[in-house]
């Protein structure tokens, strides 16, 4: 297997001794998000849509977090890849649990580089727009850039951002406010950024959800319905990343 050169590996990997071959300080973990691009039913699942899909992967089956319009038509087809033994619908949002595990029918599984590279997926793992989302921690930053250069023979990846871990607080472990707040739909980000951009938030408001709407070429509802699903997903996530307890 030929390695990138070092000119290859983006930024976020090479500065801070993400080159070292030796990590100066081992009390610290470094963390990675990667977003992979690959054959995978779960991305393909997803391509073109607004659907968005966790996956938590046990040693017997799956449980899938599957939200967006066109979710019933994502979960369709992993149904026939794996089955569903229990299945959960509100709305928009599905949560399945398989029959059998995934992993057993893809080819491009990330498992085998993580072992190699003695480096830890963090779950779950996400699907967005025909792409899978990985969060990777290792104690040695050197364990990161070697498990880049090989994923990158293999699959486009972009290391959408990197950070280290210096302390795990006990009630809290690895949580951040990007891990707190639950993944927004596309549709649901361009509404929540339009609204602020055109003063929705501001003190008066400056805009009405009409206008916010009719700018985005949507029903007046629907546009309210996403800002209100992307409120409720990130006030939920703060509470929670603040010590508070969301709704069950």
């Amino acid at each position: 297997m030929s390695y990138a050169r070092e000119s290859q590996i983006p930024q976020a990997l090479r500065v801070e001794g993400y080159l070292s071959t030796v990590d100066e300080n081992r009390e610290l973990m470094h963390e990675a998000v990667l977003r992979i691009e690959g054959e995978s039913a779960c991305a393909e699942a997803t391509r073109a849509t607004e659907t968005t899909i966790e996956l938590w992967c046990n040693d017997h089956c799956d449980l899938l977090h599957v939200s967006g319009r066109a979710g019933a038509n994502a979960l369709e087809h992993l149904e026939e890849l794996v089955g569903v033994q229990e299945l959960l619908v509100e709305g928009n949002e599905r949560l399945a649990m398989t029959e059998t595990c995934l992993k057993d029918r893809e080819t491009d599984t990330i498992e085998s580089f993580l072992a190699r590279h003695s480096c830890l997926l963090v779950p779950p793992l996400r699907y967005a727009d025909g792409e899978k989302w990985c969060r990777i921690l290792a104690l040695d930053s050197a364990n990161l850039t070697g498990l880049y250069r090989d994923l990158v023979d293999e699959f486009s990846v972009t290391v959408e951002s990197k950070r280290e871990i210096a302390a795990v607080p006990g009630d809290r472990p690895l949580l951040t406010p990007e891990t707190a707040i639950s993944d927004l739909s596309p549709r649901q980000q361009e509404a929540l950024v339009t609204a602020h951009e055109m003063g929705y938030y501001r003190i008066p408001r400056e805009t009405t959800t009409a206008e916010i709407a009719a700018e985005m070429d949507i029903d007046r509802r629907t546009l309210e319905e996403h800002l209100r699903r992307a409120e409720n997903k990130l006030v939920d996530g703060m509470v929670a990343f603040y010590g508070g307890r969301t709704p069950v």
